[in-house]
């Protein structure tokens, strides 16, 4: 169950005036909470067109670009389905089997043409591998390739995958992370997958919500972070207890274990994640890697529901240092669920973005935008500046992406919202909040939710379209999605799906369809991509950084390996241009520490480029 309220709950002893103080706390929330759902609630945040008629060119003189869903015409109807779980939850079902709906991105066959592997999470329900046939449409091959019956009886559901070459042989390798028990799939040269899961030196049944592939220590092997959510104890078709939800909404570590498994380039994974610092017991839903101190080693941006983020700095490829405080990141406890890196200000540092909860008179956690204003010595300090760039109220907020979408040179943002859509006329708030303001004996227990009667909590919420406006600002342009805005959204990928040298939008959503935006830009606008393969460093390049610098500007990307939450994008970089076709130079680190100078590289196509030896 994703969220948390406005309580301590950490009573486990205190004495009774901080029980008094916390009591009279959870009923002014409770009451303000009823007062506001009385006097009705506001619409949710964000835009979207909702029924009204969309209008192409009113988008493109607007905003440069639109998105028009072509799942139907491109050959996509594959419908998430969610997991049934012990009986017992049937009142509140939806609330813990509220995620699953996954999406990743990989050339699985190297034919030059991005594919797509989304995730259902029912018993029996066929995982999909689309084919990129390189004409506009895409066919399922998971079945053919032996990654489709994946959601049997008694193996958990699936809740997402990242692609990774992990063994160097020049095909990406696909790790599914599921509640139950997690698979490794062997890429036989873009023929069929084999499972190899032994190689994975990782308990029998996790709870897992996210997975990123990085080099933590710069060997040359991918290795894999996990990051779960409920207890591996914790088999939610079969419960030995109804009291394992979290012990409280802003301070819980009551959740699962996350593992580094360090690649040991014999095709097998050992578990370092305690001699590597990684000990926390928080509710981690997204993890995401990046260099933030420059130092050549990715650190690792872990984001926390019911708490704070966590920000671990690699110290020199051996240990792991949590730095969440003292960036000013993990100081106010949220409602972490997605957790992206981006360039926003063109400055060649890195932003970070981690969605939160937003439900306007009620909940006003609010996503939180991180730029570096100073530095500690170890790490960046941040000051959060998602209010001033009207990023902050999404609504209950999953994935994220960065990306040009106009290729005007200025990094976009897209955020996907919406909870649990019931119905309309009846919100659950009330009485999600007479639990949600209790101690944590009630609070953990899943006798004490009142039923959800198919009501709503914080559904039919409009996803969130931001562009750079190149001014240090980000502008509202839901209006250049022509999109239903009822999907509870899940997980978003960008990826140029018919290389036109634009990027285009996928979204996963819970007990919905995949979407799939085809993205027109409006003529003019130049771009250049980068498509990386290493030799010294990984075969996937993952974690390998791009600066391109043209005029006074820099733009900085990275090869990332999972972001967001339960997503990972093209590993292809795509930069917008604008109107100039001028790119002064591009200068590559790979993740081996070595560096390669591109001097002005042609505008408007895809570069290749081989890591030099």
């Amino acid at each position: 169950m994703s969220a948390r309220h406005r309580s301590d709950g950490r009573t486990s002893g205190g004495d009774d005036s901080k029980r008094a103080r916390q009591a009279v706390a959870a009923v002014l929330l409770a009451a303000s909470i009823a007062a506001t759902l009385v006097l009705g609630r506001t619409a949710p945040a964000g835009g979207g067109t909702g029924e009204e008629d969309f209008d192409e060119e009113a988008a493109l003189e607007r905003h440069d670009f639109y998105l028009r869903n072509v799942a139907v015409e491109a050959g996509i109807d594959f419908v998430h389905q969610a997991p049934v779980l012990d009986a017992r939850l049937e009142p509140i079902m939806p609330l813990i089997a509220s995620v699953g709906a996954a999406v990743s991105v990989a050339d699985y066959d190297r034919d030059g043409w991005p594919d797509l592997y989304a995730t259902s999470s029912a018993a029996g329900a066929s995982n999909a591998l689309y084919r990129n046939l390189g004409d506009g449409t895409f066919v399922d091959v998971a079945e053919e390739v032996a990654v489709a019956d994946v959601n049997a009886a008694g193996v958990g559901a699936s809740m997402g995958s990242v692609w990774g070459d992990y063994d160097n042989d020049g095909f990406e390798d696909l790790f599914l992370y599921r509640w139950g028990r997690q698979e490794l799939f062997r890429n036989d040269g873009g023929r069929g997958f084999t499972p190899v899961s032994a190689a994975l030196d990782l308990p029998p049944w996790l709870n897992v919500n996210t997975a990123v592939w990085l080099d933590y220590d710069a060997d040359g092997w991918l290795d894999l972070f996990v990051g779960t959510f409920y207890p591996e104890d914790v088999n939610l078709w079969q419960l030995e207890s109804l009291q394992f939800l979290p012990e409280s909404f802003e301070y819980a570590s009551n959740g699962g274990r996350n593992f580094l498994l360090r690649n040991r380039g014999n095709g097998t994974f050992e578990d370092v994640s305690e001699e590597a610092g990684l000990s926390s017991t928080r509710w981690t839903l997204a993890a995401s890697a990046g260099d933030v101190n420059a130092d050549g080693y990715p650190d690792l941006l872990v984001a926390n529901d019911f708490g704070v983020s966590e920000l671990y700095i690699n110290e020199g490829g051996r240990t792991f240092r949590e730095v969440g405080r003292d960036s000013n990141i993990g100081r106010s406890p949220k409602s972490g669920m997605s957790a992206s890196f981006g360039d926003v200000f063109n400055r060649g540092e890195w932003n970070l973005f981690v969605s939160n909860i937003a439900e306007r008179g009620i909940l006003m956690h609010g996503n939180d935008l991180w730029t570096p204003v100073a530095s500690d010595g170890v790490a960046p300090v941040y000051r959060n500046v998602a209010t001033a760039l009207n990023v902050d109220l999404g609504g209950w907020t999953y994935g994220s992406q960065f990306a040009d979408l106009n290729n005007d040179g200025w990094l976009d943002l897209i955020v996907v919202n919406g909870f649990v859509s019931g119905e309309r006329r009846d919100s659950y708030w009330y009485d999600y909040s007479s639990v949600a303001t209790g101690f944590r004996s009630i609070i953990a227990d899943a006798r004490n939710w009142p039923a959800l009667d198919g009501r709503s909590l914080s559904g039919h919420q409009a996803d969130l379209f931001r562009t750079g406006d190149g001014a240090g600002g980000l502008a509202d342009a839901s209006a250049a999605v022509d999109a239903d805005s009822t999907y509870d959204g899940r997980a978003v990928v960008v990826a140029d799906l018919w290389n036109r040298g634009v990027l285009d939008v996928v979204i996963a959503n819970q007990r919905g369809p995949l979407q799939i935006f085809r993205n027109e830009v409006a003529a003019g606008r130049h771009w250049i991509g980068f498509d990386l393969r290493g030799t010294e460093s990984n075969r996937s390049a993952i974690g390998a950084e791009v600066r391109l610098y043209r005029d006074d500007i820099v733009q900085l990307q990275q090869v990332e390996g999972g972001s967001g939450f339960a997503s990972q994008r093209d590993r292809r970089l795509h930069f917008g241009l604008g109107t100039t076709a001028r790119v002064d130079s591009v200068v590559i680190r790979w993740p081996s520490g070595g560096r390669q100078t591109i001097g002005a590289p042609a505008a408007d196509r895809m570069h290749a480029v081989t890591e030099a030896r």
